[in-house]
């Protein structure tokens, strides 16, 4: 492979490394290339799975900053580059390589965390992402109902006894005051009571009407 080939292929595996969630690393040795094709087929959207070569991976493996595949980087090689759901792409390996034993997997890489071949058979037994979700989604509505319950019980409760009360203010509207039967009469206000003076009867300290004479002093 021609220098400038070899450089453009470390760059593809160093940017399928990047982008991945993860990579598990296979030997392919004795599948035939319809197996190759069912393997891709099974992983879907969750992985895309690339033969790659030794030599070239291991020099991106050290630009990515991937740890701990220089010493199983030995025969055909071939990389699952995960992108989709990690535990379901664990999963699809794992059920192939039992259905097809040539398949063998020797380790990989997770959040930039070396994985052996036990761990990531680990992986593959965990609960996939949307079963755990649900059943996440579930406990939480278990706890609401739970929790919706006991808020509205005291509710209930208070509304009977609002219901009761108004049932007893209709037949007894004196209950709304304090207490029961009649209320009590209201207190009588003071009468203010003011003497008239008569029409005909002035005042002592009235002072005298100013009436004109009508006549007019004349020098004698």
């Amino acid at each position: 492979m021609a220098r400038p080939d070899k450089t453009a292929a470390v760059a593809e595996i160093v940017e399928q490394f990047n982008d991945s969630a993860g990579a598990v690393l296979t030997e392919y040795r004795g599948l035939s290339v319809k197996q190759l094709q069912d393997l891709r087929r099974a992983l879907g959207e969750n992985a895309n799975y690339a033969v790659v070569k030794n030599t070239l991976t291991k020099i991106a493996a050290t630009e990515a900053g991937v740890e701990g595949f220089d010493d199983l980087l030995t025969g055909p090689t071939a990389i699952a580059f995960i992108s989709g759901d990690v535990v379901e792409a664990a999963k699809g390996l794992r059920d192939f390589a039992k259905a097809n034993p040539a398949l063998v997997i020797k380790g990989g890489v997770l959040d930039g965390n070396p994985l052996d071949a036990k761990e990531i058979a680990k992986l593959a037994d965990l609960e996939s992402r949307e079963v755990l979700l649900a059943k996440l989604a579930g406990g939480m509505l278990a706890s609401l109902s739970q929790a919706v319950y006991l808020l509205n019980a005291p509710l209930a409760q208070a509304a009977r006894l609002a219901g009761a009360l108004q049932a007893k203010a209709e037949q007894d509207p004196s209950i709304l005051k304090g207490g029961a039967g009649e209320p009590a009469a209201a207190p009588e206000a003071a009468v203010e009571t003011t003497e008239e003076t008569p029409a005909d009867e002035a005042p002592a300290d009235a002072e005298a009407p100013v009436t004109d004479s009508g006549e007019d002093s004349t020098e004698g």
